[in-house]
């Protein structure tokens, strides 16, 4: 089945008002930036988005972020995003604050068909025992809190610990940035930029990716595989000029 698609705007057409969105990337490497771009364009609001961060101001989620589109956003971190932080401080976004390592496992394992797992990371925390603030009024006051969660004591390696229950995260759709992918939606990613595209690929119900190089079924040896096809529904080649847009987030260099 041939997946690809035309443009980044054809690709993301369907994205209605309210979907949930769970985002490749880390910092400004592995964005699938001209995926969000055409969501800017498009104009759905009201989203829910699943990243590691916001990305930075000016780029990435930080676009959707300055227009208001996003009304809940599940991260590991805040960032270097100054409206992000602003937003979610005055009461303007919900935040739902997740372990970096139990996010990246809640999307592999909601793409994997297990609804829920235990992990260590968390017991003994407010990420177990609930009380963390996920939104602010215009006042400052915390309105909505986080639940506690079910824990349970395991005998792991002849010591009894406890463990939380996390759910596992299965959006509508998924974005995500490749270096390499063919016509099938097998995708190949570049070092770091690897990040939190697999997981988050695999998670959704309908996975786009973004390929700097589209290649023909076939042509991708099966073990440089990153992500199998089964996972990916549309794919979108970059044009030269998208490709070579790779910011960097903090540039430093010797003195002269």
């Amino acid at each position: 089945m041939d997946k690809v698609v035309d443009t980044p705007a054809a690709a993301v057409a369907d994205i209605a008002d309210g979907s949930s969105i769970a985002v490749g990337g880390f910092g400004v490497v592995g964005v699938p930036e001209f995926l969000i771009r055409a969501i800017k364009d498009q104009g759905a609001k009201d989203l829910e988005v699943i990243s590691n961060n916001a990305g930075v101001d000016g780029r990435g989620l930080g676009l959707l972020l300055a227009d208001h589109r996003l009304r809940r956003i599940i991260a590991s971190y805040v960032g270097e995003n100054k409206e992000f932080a602003r937003q979610y401080l005055s009461g303007e976004l919900e935040v739902e604050l997740t372990p970096q390592g139990t996010l990246a496992e809640k999307l592999r394992a909601g793409g994997a068909g297990i609804p829920a797992f235990y992990t260590i990371t968390g017991a003994g925390t407010q990420v177990a025992d609930g009380g963390m603030p996920w939104k602010y009024d215009t006042e400052g006051n915390v309105v909505k809190e986080s639940p506690a969660k079910d824990t349970r004591v395991f005998d792991t390696f002849g010591e009894e610990k406890e463990y939380v229950l996390e759910q596992s995260l299965a959006p509508d759709y998924a974005l995500v940035r490749a270096a390499v992918g063919d016509r099938h939606g097998n995708l190949v990613f570049n070092s770091s930029a690897r990040n939190f595209n697999p997981p988050a690929a695999q998670s959704a119900r309908t996975t786009i990716a973004e390929v700097e190089k589209l290649v023909e079924p076939g042509e991708i040896d099966p073990d440089d595989v990153h992500v199998p096809g089964i996972f990916v529904h549309r794919v979108v080649e970059l044009t030269a000029e998208q490709v070579a847009d790779k910011p960097i987030e903090k540039r430093t260099v010797r003195e002269a």
